[in-house]
């Protein structure tokens, strides 16, 4: 026997509502033909009498009306079903994996997850602490659908990256230390350093600037983790070169003192993701969140 079909399960409830085939044929916008029809193949799928014709009114027959309860729950199942996926669809639920340095996690993200809570609810996004290469990576590989990253990064095939923030860099020193207005490479390659990682694009971007200056400085401990960086100048370890990521950072962290770099270096942000085609309703609406935020748009200046 073939699978019913919701349509002619439909007709067949309507049929039961309302009483007679010409009143159900309105209400679904249906031929009466294709009502009798409806009907008629039921009956033979099923190999048994549904309705009983000829009064004033159509009743179900035993087994019309066991079919007609099924059919009911059915019917709801099937248009939550749909209803569930439009949701999706529309990026009124789902869930949206972000990538993001624990920098940005820290002091840029809050407020964009509190927007996202705000105006979508029902959409869980998924944050993870990563490296700018290992989220291009996953956004390449299809297990990240958003990426906060440090640019610039080489074109990717699919790939959309739009420029978020740039925030400056700056010498992260211990407070007790005498520093000048404005911190040179020469002076800072003379102190105990912490960098990032060397595997970070933060790590590379510091090197450049000492090497820019014909410096290439030795340090004394290499972290991936900018908090834990911080917590060490603070401690007196070292200084370190970080980007200043909130205007309220230095007051923050106390026991550091955040002196501007000579010469200026910025660090840039970019937004990662799939061609927008490509991305669910979750997605565009985590994207065009984050767009609220992009630095000069007004709320995340």
């Amino acid at each position: 026997m073939r699978e019913l079909n919701l349509d002619q399960l439909r007709t067949l409830v309507a049929i039961t509502d309302l009483g007679t085939f010409s009143a159900a044929a309105r209400a679904l916008h249906l031929a009466q033909p294709t009502v009798s029809l409806h009907v008629s193949e039921l009956e033979s799928r099923l190999g048994a009498p549904l309705v009983v014709r000829g009064g004033r009114k159509v009743e179900p027959t035993a087994a019309g009306a066991v079919l007609v309860h099924r059919a009911r729950q059915l019917l709801r199942d099937a248009d939550d079903a749909v209803d569930a996926v439009q949701r999706h669809v529309e990026g009124r639920t789902g869930r949206v994996r972000l990538g993001s340095s624990t920098g940005v996690l820290v002091y840029l993200l809050p407020e964009v997850l509190k927007a996202m809570e705000r105006a979508h609810p029902n959409i869980d996004v998924e944050v993870s602490i990563l490296g700018s290469g290992e989220a291009m990576e996953r956004l390449s590989q299809g297990t990240l659908d958003v990426g906060l990253v440090a640019s610039p990064q080489l074109p990717r095939p699919g790939v959309v990256m739009t420029h978020w923030r740039s925030d400056p860099m700056m010498a992260f020193v211990p407070k007790h230390w005498p520093v000048p207005k404005r911190i040179t490479p020469q002076w800072l390659a003379a102190r105990p350093l912490i960098f990032n990682d060397a595997s970070t694009h933060m790590y590379h971007l510091t090197m450049e600037w000492f090497a820019n200056a014909g410096l290439s400085p030795r340090t004394r401990i290499e972290l991936n983790y900018n908090e834990a960086m911080k917590s060490l100048v603070a401690a007196g370890y070292g200084a370190a070169v970080l980007p200043l990521e909130h205007p309220g950072e230095p007051q923050v962290h106390q026991g550091i003192q955040v002196v501007p770099l000579k010469p200026l270096l910025t660090r840039h942000t970019l937004v990662v993701h799939r061609a927008l085609e490509a991305v669910d309703g979750a997605t565009r609406n985590l994207l065009k969140t984050l767009m609220e935020f992009r630095q000069g748009s007004g709320a995340g200046t």
